[in-house]
């Protein structure tokens, strides 16, 4: 059975910093594709920060580029989002989510594997 459980959101102030983190059992990190995605309420769930490759092919969605980065511990199965600059427009749920066959995308509905969220505040 596939677990994947993020941690390390919370409230931070403008201009600061978090780094979420994505711990998987049941799967490893270093088939197919693992990311992050977010959701706010009524708001449809969207793909910010994927990787696959092993951790050496990251994926940004531009509203995030340059800000965010990804990256991949494959001895612990871990994936993480280093999130810089914050901006109170990017409070939301944040989403871990991984597959096994799907590489390279954004797109929700190709991801099997989803974690409860996180919640970050920007404020």
């Amino acid at each position: 059975q596939v677990q994947l459980v993020e941690s390390g959101g919370g409230l931070v102030q403008p201009g600061g910093s978090l780094t979420l983190s994505c711990a998987s059992s049941g799967y490893t990190a270093n088939t197919g594709c693992m990311g992050w995605f977010r959701q706010n309420p009524g708001k449809e769930r969207e793909g910010i920060a994927v990787v696959y490759g092993g951790g050496g092919f990251p994926l940004y969605a531009d509203s995030v580029k340059g800000r965010f980065t990804i990256t991949q511990d494959n001895a612990e199965n871990t994936v993480y989002l280093q999130m810089n600059n914050l901006k109170p427009e990017v409070t939301s749920m944040y989403y871990c989510a991984a597959d096994d066959v799907v590489v390279g995308t954004l797109n929700v509905g190709w991801y099997k594997y989803w974690g409860r969220g996180t919640q970050v505040t920007v404020s």
